[in-house]
């Protein structure tokens, strides 16, 4: 009992006071991110100068109804699909197209779900 009066400084079995919780501070504070998912409509190419501008920030999920754009002028769409494609990239995020009309670009910590991949089945 004697290594136990020299670990625990008092007599043999007991152990000093001890709290019955200990705080531990990590020094982070919880931060609230607010996303946004806001629509555009393209209807013309220098539309997608303010769609840009809006997906730099990094908090925005952009839904694009290109619809008024595909009907007036199908090279004009094509030009500007490929610019938000490249910044989107560029940016580390994600562009899809939803249906025919509608295209959503999201900033790199957003995934769009693509559907299921189907592989072929090979026979044993």
């Amino acid at each position: 009992m004697g290594i136990f009066k020299k670990i625990f400084g008092g007599k043999g079995g007991e152990t000093p006071e001890s709290p019955e919780y200990i705080e531990v501070d990590t020094g982070k504070e919880e931060k609230r991110v607010n996303i946004v998912v806001r629509p555009f409509i393209l209807k013309s190419f220098d539309d997608v100068t303010r769609i840009l501008e809006v997906l730099r920030e990094g908090y925005t999920i952009a839904l694009v109804d290109i619809k008024p754009l595909k009907q007036k002028d199908v090279v004009e769409l094509k030009r500007a699909i490929s610019k938000l494609k490249k910044t989107v990239d560029a940016l580390e995020g994600n562009i899809a197209g939803f249906g025919e009309n509608t295209i959503v670009a999201t900033p790199s910590f957003v995934d769009i779900y693509r559907g299921e991949k189907v592989g072929k089945v090979e026979k044993i």
